[in-house]
C-alpha cells in the first residue's frame, strides 16, 4: 500500500510541476509591443552585443554564443525596412536589424502609402534611422503602393506584406522629379 501511495504522490506532484511550467511558460511569452519595441532596439542600435534578424513571420535574435532565440511577430501586423537610395544600395530579402546598412543615414522622407483600394494607410514624414533604413509595420497580407520623397528626388513602388514577402527593400532608388 506504501508503494501505491508513493506512486500516487509522485503523480499529483508531477502534474502539479508540469502545470506550474505551463503556466510560467505563458506569463514569460512576450507581448507585441514588447516584440516591436525589441525589434526597435536592436534597428536603432540599442542592443549591439547580438545580431538579429526578421522574416516575415518571426524575429531571430543570435547571441554572441550562437545560441538562437525566436520570437514570433503579430498575426495582423508585418514588419518591412526600406533603404531609399540614390546610388548606393545592396541585394537583401530578409532584413538584419543588426547588419543592414542603407545609404542615407538619418534623413527625412515624406512617405505616402495606400493600400489597393487607394486607402491612405500612412502620409507623413518619417526620419530614417542610422542604419539608413525606414522600419514600418503594416497589416498583413495586402499590397500598398508606396510614393517616397526626398531632396526633389522621388521613387514609387508596390510592396505586400504576405507570408513570404520580403522584410529588406533595398530597391527603391530616388530619381529626380520632373
Amino acid at each position: 500500500m506504501k508503494k501505491k501511495t508513493w506512486l500516487t504522490i509522485i503523480m499529483i506532484v508531477a502534474l502539479i510541476a508540469s502545470g506550474l511550467i505551463i503556466i510560467n511558460f505563458d506569463k514569460t511569452k512576450p507581448n507585441y509591443a514588447n516584440i516591436k519595441q525589441i525589434v526597435n532596439d536592436y534597428s536603432t542600435g540599442k542592443i549591439t552585443n547580438e545580431s538579429a534578424s526578421i522574416t516575415s513571420q518571426q524575429l531571430i535574435v543570435t547571441k554572441n554564443n550562437g545560441k538562437k532565440t525566436t520570437f514570433e511577430l503579430p498575426e495582423n501586423e508585418f514588419f518591412v525596412s526600406i533603404a531609399p537610395y540614390i546610388e548606393t544600395t545592396h541585394p537583401c530579402a530578409i532584413h538584419s536589424l543588426t547588419g543592414c546598412r542603407g545609404e542615407l543615414i538619418d534623413n527625412e522622407f515624406d512617405i505616402q502609402i495606400k493600400d489597393d483600394n487607394g486607402q491612405v494607410i500612412k502620409n507623413e514624414k518619417i526620419k530614417s534611422q542610422s542604419n539608413g533604413f525606414i522600419d514600418l509595420w503594416l497589416p498583413r497580407d495586402q499590397t500598398y503602393h508606396i510614393t517616397i520623397k526626398y531632396d526633389g528626388k522621388k521613387v514609387e513602388s508596390q510592396i505586400s506584406t504576405f507570408k513570404e514577402d520580403n522584410t529588406c527593400i533595398t530597391t527603391m532608388q530616388l530619381e529626380e522629379t520632373i
